[in-house]
């Protein structure tokens, strides 16, 4: 039965439940009854939470009913929690009373409209494998590969070309085009001649580049409409019958189009292929934290899990990159999209909205950067905010003329989503309403506080590390939410008020952090800490001075407590550590596939590959004996599994270090000069996908939400605190700085030469 028919009983499936539940929740209960319903749901929802991963295993093709039965356990006690919530919680008692409860009454709707919305996505996660091809390769599809480019440097631009071209396919059948947005004609010619020299430099070095390594330099005459019209402008010299898309900074593997081009031949209606995006180096949050090596990363959550679920619906969208689209679709809706600033999930939906099929395939043969500062987060971050809330105002999936319920519902989870920064700013500053100003905006008693609420709470948290404990840590999407919030909030504002203002802003990749340093956005996050930390003493003085409300109280200021927990967290972002390293090491220990031999001393030595950049690789020599020196220039014959041969690579040695065994571990700089030698390290460090694949298996595993707030208080209160000591030592040294200089200036005007 295909996933489509199972799509529409699933519809059928939700909706019976839902009206089912509905009716069900609206059950009067007494405040003993809803207590002994709630907790006893929640405990059989925490029973099958904690046995979740051996569930898993041992279920297999029945887990998809499972997941429902967990669902429907979790979303039955929120209903029950709503019904309540509306009916008995919101009452009079001034006029700004009564505004805070509806605000809170409005940042939890919306919490709720997303929890249910995510549940109904990611009930049924499809996992395909990939469509055969055929025998004869006169029958693959002609691809043409699309490289959009702005201000990327040439060395990045050269990894991704030259892994493009070596893409496993009949090379009569592909091309790759580097669509380069930071040479066109206008740039040439801008009328400060600096920029224009360094416009003409960069069109010259990347077209000289391209011929160099066997791909097609495009530009264009204006820079008109970003990404998208970068992309439709190169279109206009391609003629394959598909297009892949990668970023400047998105380096495929060889079997890319071998595991995504069969899609198409299966479903002539198929118009996308989208592929994960992974990437080999930590965000900001995973880099001043550090959480990269141990902890799932935020984008695996989406990728590995969400993107499966919209899958089911059809309804997974073009991300951007890392997709193969068909070239016909694409010209019926005249290119890509450019309407809004997030070209890629407007073009998916609108030929989703002509009745056209996309397909996620979940393995990752796309490895990219993300933005190394805070500062380029919130850039990238701020960008998609606001292009998803442009097509949520001007091309909402209810409007779309073909589509199904559940693709309407899942491009509205999609969507809707970012709209978070209302609730979580609210979220922030609500227990300030009735802490600080005694505002009553929740009318509810201790026993129902903890018949309903805490339940609801509860369930939501447990049924969230059910669908995505392997890939998201429990709390971790809070504090994402928590740094993102204060600055998409105003732009969202923004673009609410003016649906077509935002333009197209360029994530800063690459970058390179010598030092330590505070990020200037900080100052939002030390105003959030003291207002919460008012609230708590405000919420002490409460219970000296009015013992009879201590139950309100004392959940109010826990609720402040957790809040400050997440600004620590925050705090702890904000302060950058250094990161001089430019190309990030991707981690081969435990990969022996990786066989390797040092050649030395007219003798073969067997070594272990630790890790591996594109610039050079860490490497642990076996044998005691041999002590290469510093700067000594070593051959290394590695079998590359991309390329499924040896190869010989040299380097220099660049850093000698001892292990725990006493053997030598070397840091290495690759120092190839020829193509050759550049196509075998590429292949090495982003050719083979099952690299990608086991380094993204490793991090992901579950832990307990207790567990997850446990680590996230402590790395909260580790990393805040080095914010404070560096705060307080730069602050130290400027004030020292200040009075040596006074004191100088001081003996100068008192020294006999300046009194004479």
């Amino acid at each position: 039965m295909s996933h489509f028919l199972l799509a529409k009983r699933g519809l059928f499936l939700w909706g019976g439940t839902l009206l089912v539940f509905v009716y069900a929740a609206s059950f009067p209960l007494n405040v003993e009854g809803q207590s002994v319903l709630a907790w006893s749901l929640l405990g059989l929802l925490a029973i099958i939470q904690a046995n979740y991963t051996r569930i898993e295993q041992t279920l297999d093709e029945h887990l998809r009913l499972f997941r429902l039965v967990v669902i429907f356990l979790a979303v039955f006690i929120t209903l029950r929690y709503l019904a309540w919530r509306l009916s008995s919680t919101i009452g009079y008692h001034d006029p700004f009373s009564l505004l805070g409860a509806l605000l809170l009454l409005a940042a939890e709707l919306y919490g709720i409209a997303i929890y249910f919305l995510g549940a109904f996505v990611n009930a049924y996660p499809v996992v395909r494998t990939p469509a055969p091809l055929p025998t004869d390769t006169q029958d693959w599809p002609t691809v043409d590969i699309l490289v959009p480019s702005y201000n990327e440097d040439a060395a990045m631009l050269e990894t991704t070309l030259l892994a493009a071209t070596q893409i496993r396919y009949p090379k009569q059948r592909f091309k790759v085009y580097l669509c380069d947005d930071g040479g066109t004609v206008q740039r040439r010619n801008r009328p400060n001649p600096e920029q224009a020299r360094e416009a003409l430099e960069r069109h010259e070095t990347l077209k000289a580049l391209c011929a160099e390594v066997g791909a097609h330099y495009l530009t264009r005459e204006k820079n008109l409409h970003a990404k998208a019209g970068n992309i439709n402008s190169a279109l206009e010299h391609c003629d394959g019958e598909l297009v892949v898309i990668l970023d400047a900074d998105h380096v495929p593997t060889v079997d890319f189009l071998e595991n995504t081009v069969g899609f198409f031949l299966k479903d002539p209606k198929l118009f996308l292929v989208q592929t994960p995006h992974y990437f080999i180096n930590p965000d900001p949050l995973e880099r001043n934290l550090r959480t990269f090596d141990h902890m799932p990363s935020e984008n695996e959550m989406f990728y590995a899990i969400i993107q499966h679920g919209l899958d089911f619906w059809n309804a997974s969208f073009f991300c951007g990159s890392a997709a193969v689209l068909r070239r016909k679709h694409i010209d019926l809706v005249g290119g890509v999209a450019g309407e809004t600033i997030t070209e890629d999930a407007e073009t998916a939906m609108g030929l989703h909205g002509l009745g056209y099929n996309s397909v996620y395939y979940g393995k990752p043969m796309v490895a990219g950067l993300q933005p190394e500062t805070f500062s380029g987060f919130t850039v990238q971050r701020m960008r998609w905010a606001q292009g998803m809330v442009q097509i949520f105002l001007l091309k909402n999936p209810w409007s779309q003329p073909n589509m199904s319920i559940s693709q309407r519902l899942a491009y509205t989870s999609s969507v809707f989503f970012w709209f978070f920064p209302f609730a979580r700013v609210v979220f922030l500053i609500v227990p300030g309403f009735f802490l600080l100003f005694g505002l009553q905006i929740y009318d509810a008693n201790l026993q129902e506080f903890l018949a309903y609420a805490l339940p609801h709470v509860l369930a939501a948290i447990l049924l969230s590390n059910v669908l995505y404990g392997k890939t998201r840590w429990p709390f971790v999407s809070e504090l994402y939410e928590t740094i993102q919030s204060v600055y998409s909030l105003p732009a969202i504002i923004e673009v609410i008020k003016s649906p077509r203002s935002p333009s197209f802003a360029v994530t800063p990749k690459g970058e390179r952090l010598d030092e330590d340093f505070v990020s200037s956005l900080s100052k939002p996050f030390y105003i959030l800490l003291l207002l919460n930390a008012l609230f708590m003493g405000a919420g002490m003085l409460r219970l000296i001075f009015q013992p009879e409300l201590a139950s309100i109280t004392t959940i109010t200021m826990v609720w402040a407590g957790i809040n400050v927990i997440f600004i620590l967290a925050a705090i702890g972002i904000m302060l950058e550590k250094a990161q001089k390293r430019a190309a990030y090491r991707i981690n081969t220990e435990y990969m022996p596939i990786f066989a390797t031999t040092l050649n030395y001393a007219g003798q073969h030595w067997p070594c272990t590959l630790l890790n591996i950049s594109h610039s050079g690789m860490g490497v642990s020599i076996d044998e005691e004996a041999i002590h290469p020196q510093q700067g000594e220039t070593l051959s290394f014959d590695i079998y590359i599994p991309a390329l499924g041969q040896h190869r010989r690579i040299q380097a220099n040695v660049v850093g000698i270090y001892a292990d725990k065994y006493g053997h030598d571990q070397l840091g290495l700089a690759f120092n190839a000069e020829t193509q050759d030698e550049k196509r075998t390290i590429t292949a090495l460090v982003y050719g083979w996908s099952e690299l990608s694949e086991y380094n993204q298996n490793a991090r992901q595993k579950r832990i307990t939400p207790l567990s997850g707030l446990t680590y996230l208080s402590g790395t909260a209160m580790y990393h805040a605190g080095e914010h404070i000591i560096f705060l307080t030592r730069e602050y130290t040294h400027q004030i020292l700085n200040t009075l040596r200089n006074k004191l100088s200036s001081l003996r100068a005007k008192s020294s006999p030469e300046h009194i004479s």
